[in-house]
């Protein structure tokens, strides 16, 4: 974009140089020649002298000097909006981003849709944002110039001395500035389908551009799973080839990541790097194989291809038992009911109520430990004794023979239930000092 910038403003100057009120004195057989289109003329001598003295001016800071002091003398002139164009210019060679900025709004005055005024704003305020200052302000004041700018090049009309060529370069450029602008502030403010019809604008007339190309890829994804990925994965794979230096190494490792995701492996992203490398927008063609996961019941099917009941874990029975095929939870639901299991689970609650047994709740998935949702009714066998009754909130090891169970919310309904005790340490023996 900073080329494009820069060359904004060559055509700039160039034109405004070309824009040079012509002398006072017109030559009498002039009026003799079919009438030209009206032109901006200024009339008086010392006004004409003034301005094309301060045009002339080859060094910046003499041309702001000599501007400044012309629209000091003439605010009215004819040539006021032109001079203010090329005072924007001179201040922007010197650096001078504040007085920059400041004669932008000032050209807006005397034009509220000078496209040159409105591309400088809009780039600049972008530029101010993405270096974090104001962030949020300068990204709304870049998308308001930008979205301004689109409907003003829509309306433009070529200056005198403008030649055809330059001004259609001009309205190209700044198009490019405009959807931009716009297309960075919608993603900043999380309008995506905004961002990415107007990014889309930006890449199609500059795709080199680092920063619309990679807000393009980001717009087209932020939203999830969407017939967007497939552009969002290419404008990446794009942004990574664009990119140089520690950010290469970046967004190449984010965009394998969203590919993987995608695609349900990182086959085919290398090709797609080498595609991106010398394609700068998608083909008609370009299709990438969306990976669908498998269902709950699937997934248990499977698992029982691969494991016996007896080896599966506690959340692999409840997904059978809640999610899979009436055949594979009736399989599984046979050999564990009236079967002594032992396992670890969770306590959720102790009821000690009961006289003749302590129930318990408890959670022996990972999923309903965190939810601290009780998935298993365990009633024990007798009291826990005091000295061995288990605390809240702790891990639980047991044994208990599954009688029942509910599908959803899952719970396993377990009786028999007896406490699986380490055996206790050996005590330390103490050994007599031996006598001297």
């Amino acid at each position: 974009m900073k080329k494009i910038f820069l060359a904004m403003l060559l055509v700039a100057a160039v034109t405004a140089v070309a824009q040079t009120a012509p002398a006072p004195a017109q030559p009498a057989a002039a009026a003799q020649t079919a009438p030209a289109p009206q032109k901006k003329e200024i009339k008086d001598p010392a006004e004409y002298n003034a301005y094309v003295g301060a045009v002339e001016q080859k060094d910046a800071a003499a041309k702001v000097s000599g501007l400044e002091a012309f629209l000091t003398q003439y605010p009215n002139s004819v040539m006021k909006e032109d001079a203010l164009e090329l005072l924007m210019g001179a201040y922007q060679q010197t650096g001078n981003q504040a007085k920059t900025l400041e004669t932008a709004q000032k050209v807006l005055s005397a034009n509220a849709c000078n496209i040159r005024a409105l591309a400088l704003l809009a780039y600049t305020k972008q530029a101010m944002a993405v270096a974090g200052q104001s962030s949020a302000q300068n990204f709304a004041d870049a998308g308001q110039f930008g979205e301004k700018g689109l409907q003003c090049v829509q309306t433009a009309t070529k200056p005198d001395g403008t030649a055809a060529a330059d001004w259609d370069k001009l309205k190209t450029q700044t198009t490019a500035i405009f959807n931009g602008a716009a297309g960075l502030s919608a993603f900043q403010a999380k309008d995506y389908a905004k961002a990415e019809k107007y990014l889309r604008a930006a890449v199609e007339v500059d795709p080199a551009n680092l920063l619309d190309v990679y807000d393009l890829a980001l717009a087209y994804l932020a939203a999830g799973p969407t017939e967007d990925d497939v552009n969002g994965l290419f404008f990446i794979a794009r942004a990574s080839n664009l990119a140089q230096g520690a950010g290469k190494d970046q967004i190449a490792k984010f965009g394998k990541s969203r590919y993987t995701k995608y695609h349900g492996s990182d086959d085919g992203w290398a090709a797609l790097l080498a595609q991106t490398a010398t394609t700068t927008l998608p083909t008609a063609g370009l299709t990438i194989t969306k990976y669908v996961p498998p269902t709950p019941a699937e997934q248990c099917t499977d698992l029982m291809k691969t494991k016996k009941v007896q080896e599966m874990s506690f959340a692999e029975w409840q997904l059978c038992l809640s999610e899979g095929t009436p055949a594979d939870a009736d399989t599984v639901w046979s050999t564990l009911k009236g079967k002594p299991l032992q396992m670890v689970a969770h306590i959720i609650g102790i009821d000690t109520s009961s006289k003749s047994a302590t129930k318990l709740t408890l959670a022996g998935s990972s999923d309903d430990i965190d939810a601290k949702r009780a998935d298993i009714d365990l009633t024990m066998s007798a009291v826990i004794p005091a000295r061995q009754m288990p605390k809240e909130d702790t891990d639980f090891q047991f044994e208990g023979t599954p009688v029942s169970y509910v599908a959803k919310p899952f719970v396993m309904t377990m009786n028999d239930g007896a406490l699986l005790v380490k055996s206790a340490p050996k005590p330390p023996v103490h050994r007599k000092p031996a006598a001297n």
